[in-house]
């Protein structure tokens, strides 16, 4: 078969060019993100209930829910959360669920709830994963120096109902979602007082104005040859419709509403807005579709912009501006895999010449990587993979192991060519004899990937790219050496060998004398038994001790090293607004002047605000939010710290920053320990959860701690409307009449909906005896009868003032707490759990500050690192014992295999032995005026043991397959056997070595955005190659 694939060249290159015209082909279509698409686990439900306390909204709302969403198979947690005007359940699912079928089945879940309150709205369903995060952001504020006097808060709908259209248009985009404005409302001011005498109540108005606002369908009407559809049109349409609506008849009397009250197209309350650099906008946030090229979406996005700027919004006053995108990341850590892989891919060529010295030969044995790169791409596609980081990374690793194949075969050729063989005999020859270790080493290396496919966690998805793109390289590395390869050497002539002319003269390179040098050394250990006995217990026990010593404390997954700042303050239960836009005033005061700033104050020390390059602010009575980036990267840190220092001149408030992060799980962060705290008492509840926080701060150095809810107490304030109901029912109040009289009178009550055009306004109903009045003289608020009286509220109610919970959060049906604990960096989070379980949660236990009642449960990132790392191992030995059965099926013997694999724990000690040193010299860059570099041992850094698994026994495999055919077909007694084995395969083992190393350096050691995700699993592979290269020519001969 290879001398019949040698002797037509046409065939070979025409079948090469049809692949690579795919794989180009490929490459363009393939859609380019910053990580791969994660499959989406987690179904949201969203219920608004204007104006409803958590209390309520919990037993109204989330206590139904959950009746018959707990029901759904496979949930796995439901985690719920009942605020003031509406609740959010999130539930979660294993991997692999259809996401789209239980979409349908929490929707008929959700219809099987009997009833909600009347001004609950409808329920919203949405999915969520991770890698669709908000990827874009925008603000909309006025032109400058407002020449259209735009009032920002009100554009809100305009917004909406255009440029949010419009954007949602752009292909990729699946979501935008904006901030900062109020809608619009039709709002019925009624005087109470003018409505008690014509008789009226505020319930009659409610009754009125919703009898008559419905339109009402009448079936057909026939008339001749014609059928007419008939309707009775109730709605307004106009404002002015609405104010001349019949609400009574006195005789020849007609009493209207505008007779009693004022209407007027108004807006809702304000509660909440946005600035940017100071300035109030609305704020746009754009969230991607899976799948799409982010890149393309950008430039698309671009566009709409432009034409929306000119079309739309300047002519109404306005203007839209970029604030930030995650694009500019993406764009970078692409580029930077990009000229990693160029430049690993000419540092290999490099070493190859080196080592060959013949232009032709090696331009023959690299003609394989371009072929591997574009198959790999192909590869991408057909398995519906995208381009990102992750999948490019994998790539840039097989550059060098892409090699391996094409360097036995050269030698191989070379060998036999040596004989005196003619070259096409030369070529289809040596292919013949390396053809069982070339495919060997192949399968070890593409089957040890088959058990990512059973790691379920984040973890494994990531895997799994990585796993595709070098399978697909290293097969099509196989396909090249045992075509290509040889169909080309056949016709190159052989080259000239210096070191023979140059050993006549007496003359020897360095190469040559190190080569014999390492042979002498071997044959010295062959041959002596003691010798033997020593090399092999002296590398037992150094992997051994390196394994025990320096397996570093693990992580869960990288937090991607974005210089993006997400700054949010808490605040207490009972802030209001107006309080809240004063600290928001004060802290953009502040914050002004580092905007675009130079970097020389920060730089001497005077100020501890590093530049930054904006900020954009989000302020609730709940929460201040900020969202800032530095002008440069490496001040990232700086500014979190600053602005947590900022924050904490306020009292009472709950600080919290932290950064960017493009793997950010639902779970609080990759980083973040939660800590799960349930029970049936709130009171309980919030005081084990304030001693848990007090514990984590004095256990970790400046910890990052958030807690769901933000307060942890019953300090909210309540007023409590506790009716007489002997004294109502003799008025003719029912309780649901009387709620609604009190609502009116105070914030305002819900009656219906008006229709403008085609957008939906709300109708709300006011009282103006109420708007704006002081709560001493709540109790005093005049309630008329319809018969003309006048009463006081406290004539028919108590008013009890009391406090409550801001919000309640439920997982699995109980009340629940979640802290989420994120450790310093100099902390790693396996480290951080079991200070956690010991020092806090054990602590607390032991001190009897944890009720009977109540349950602690760590959850977040520390419990997927522990899941992760349980399949992993698991998976591990699964491919352990794939590589051991294949190799057995290819060697035909239970025993040799086990003698190969003695190099997978060598090469372990040595990946870790890599990351050690990687970290120790990147720990003292700040001595030289660099920022520092540290690589966690992270799950994928991890993914580098399993690349190890299938590349260390490489080597050792053309050794053992040497050494078993020189005793089967040569006779040789054993060691001249391994001998000759390790003499042939050296320069072999020496070039995949040294191409490797030089392949991957360019990924381990030049920084840039993103490298943060794969450095490690790069020094990994390095080094441990390197060991693998030393155990090859020590121990297993």
């Amino acid at each position: 078969m290879f001398e019949s694939l040698v002797r037509r060249p046409i065939l070979v290159t025409v079948s090469v060019l049809i692949v690579c015209i795919l794989g180009i082909a490929a490459a363009l279509r393939i859609p380019v993100q910053m990580i791969p698409d994660l499959d989406v686990r987690v179904i949201g439900i969203r219920t608004t209930w204007p104006g409803a306390t958590p209390l309520d909204v919990e037993r109204e709302i989330v206590i139904e829910q959950e009746e018959y969403l707990r029901s759904l198979p496979n949930l796995t947690r439901m985690v719920s959360t009942a605020s003031a005007s509406g609740a959010e359940v999130e539930l979660e699912f294993p991997l692999g669920t259809d996401v789209t079928e239980m979409m349908i089945r929490v929707n008929n879940a959700l219809t099987q709830v009997p009833s909600y309150p009347e001004t609950v709205d409808e329920p919203r369903i949405f999915a969520n994963a991770f890698s669709s995060n908000p990827f874009m952001f925008f603000s909309i504020t006025p032109l400058p120096g407002n020449p259209r006097h735009v009032d920002i808060e009100l554009a809100q709908d305009f917004v909406e109902d255009t440029v949010r259209t419009r954007l949602s248009r752009v292909p990729g985009i699946s979501e935008v979602f904006i901030a900062g404005g109020v809608e619009r409302q039709v709002q019925v001011l009624v005087d109470p007082a003018r409505l008690a005498s014509r008789g009226l109540s505020l319930v009659d108005v409610r009754e009125a104005l919703r009898n008559r606002n419905r339109d009402r369908s009448g079936g057909t009407v026939d008339a001749g040859k014609r059928q007419y559809l008939l309707r009775t049109v109730g709605r307004f349409d106009s404002v002015e419709a609405l104010s001349q609506l019949v609400l009574a008849r006195r005789g020849d009397t007609i009493i209207r509403l505008a007779d009693v009250a004022s209407v007027t197209l108004d807006h809702f309350e304000e509660n909440s807005y946005t600035t940017f650099n100071g300035q109030q906008n609305l704020f746009l946030m754009l969230r991607k579709e899976p799948g799409s090229n982010v890149i393309e979406s950008k430039q698309q996005v671009q566009l709409e912009i432009a034409a929306v700027n000119s079309d739309v919004l300047n002519p109404a006053g306005m203007e839209i501006l970029p604030i930030a995108d995650d694009v500019v990341y993406v764009e970078e850590s692409v580029r930077n895999v990009w000229q990693n892989l160029l430049l690993g891919a000419l540092l290999a060529t490099g070493v190859m010449f080196l080592f060959l010295r013949s232009a032709r030969v090696t331009l023959a044995g690299v003609i394989g990587i371009p072929i591997c790169v574009i198959i790999a791409f192909l590869g991408l596609l057909i398995a519906g993979r995208t381009v990102n980081v992750i999948s490019l990374a994998g790539i840039a690793f097989a550059i060098g192991m892409t090699l391996d194949n094409s360097i036995v075969v050269l030698e191989s050729i070379a060998l036999a060519r040596s004989k005196g063989i003619e070259r096409l005999r030369a070529a289809a020859e040596g292919v013949r004899e390396v053809w069982p270790a070339v495919f060997a080493s192949t399968m070890t290396t593409v089957l040890v990937f088959v058990p990512v496919a059973f790691v379920e966690q984040e973890a494994g998805q990531l895997y799994s790219d990585v796993a595709m793109a070098i399978s697909a390289a290293i097969l099509a590395s196989m396909l090249v050496a045992i075509t290509v390869l040889p169909t080309a050497m056949a016709r190159i002539p052989s080259p000239p060998a210096p070191a023979e002319s140059r050993a006549r003269r007496g003359q020897l390179p360095v190469g040559e004398r190190l080569r014999q040098r390492t042979l002498a050394g071997v044959t010295s250990v062959l041959s002596s038994t003691r010798r033997r006995w020593l090399c092999i217990v002296l590398a037992t026990l150094s992997s051994a001790a390196v394994i025990v010593f320096l397996t570093p404390p693990a992580e869960y997954l990288p937090e991607g090293e974005e210089a993006k700042v997400f700054a949010i303050m808490n605040a207490p239960p009972g802030y209001n607004l107006t309080a809240m836009r004063e600290i928001a005033s004060d802290i953009e005061r502040a914050l002004m002047p580092y905007v675009q700033a130079d970097r020389d104050a920060f730089e001497r020390g005077e100020t501890d605000m590093p530049p930054i390059a904006y900020f954009n602010m989000r302020v609730s009575a709940e929460q201040l939010r900020i969202i800032s980036e530095p002008r440069e990267a490496r001040d990232v840190e700086a500014l979190m710290d600053a602005l947590s220092e900022r924050y904490r001149q306020y009292p009472g408030m709950r600080a919290f920053a932290t950064r960017g992060s493009i793997i950010s799980s639902n779970q609080g962060g990759t980083r973040s320990i939660n800590i799960d705290i349930s029970g049936p008492a709130l009171a309980d509840i919030y005081r084990v959860a304030q001693a848990a926080y007090a514990r984590a701060d004095e256990i970790f150095d400046n910890p990052r701690i958030q807690s769901q809810p933000s307060s942890l107490s019953l300090a909210q304030p309540l007023l409590q409307v506790r009716p007489n109901w002997e004294r109502a029912a003799e008025l003719g109040l029912s309780g649901d009449d009387l709620g609604f009289i009190v609502a009116a009178m105070t914030d305002g009550s819900y009656v219906d909906e008006f229709f403008l055009e085609d957008d939906k306004i709300d109708i709300y109903l006011y009282s103006d005896a109420g708007r704006n009045i002081d709560l001493d003289a709540l109790a005093q608020l005049p309630l008329y009868t319809a018969g003309g009286g006048v009463l006081p509220l406290s004539a028919v109610a108590d008013i009890r003032e009391s406090v409550d919970t801001s919000s309640v959060r439920r997982v699995d049906g109980r009340r629940t707490v979640t802290l989420s604990i994120i450790p310093p960096r100099s902390v790693a989070l396996e480290t951080g759990v079991a200070r956690v379980k010991q020092d806090l949660v054990q602590h607390l236990r032991d001190s009897g500050e944890i009720p009977a009642t109540i349950d602690l449960v760590i959850s977040g990132a520390a419990d997927q690192l522990d899941a992760t790392r349980e399949a992993l191992l698991g998976n591990y030995i699964v491919a352990l014992m794939i590589i051991y059965l294949l190799m057995v099926a290819i060697f035909s013997h239970w025993g040799y295999p086990l003698l190969i694999m003695t190099a997978i724990p060598l090469g372990v000690a040595g990946g870790l032995v890599g990351l050690a040193v990687l970290n120790a010299a990147g720990g003292m860059l700040p001595l030289l005026g660099m920022q520092a570099v540290l690589q966690p041992f992270d799950m994928i850094s991890m993914l580098g043991f399993l690349i190890l698994m299938g590349t260390v026994v490489n080597n050792p495999i053309l050794v053992v397959h040497r050494a078993v055919d020189n005793v089967k077909t040569r006779a040789m007694p054993p060691l001249q056997a391994v001998s000759e084995a390790v003499e042939v395969r050296l320069r072999p083992i020496a070039m995949s070595t040294i191409t490797t190393l030089f392949g991957l350096a360019p990924l381990v050691l030049i920084p840039g955005a993103g490298t943060e995700l794969y450095r490690g699993v790069g020094v990994i592979v390095m080094f441990g190659i390197l060991g693998s290269a030393l155990v090859t020519l020590t121990m297993l001969p």
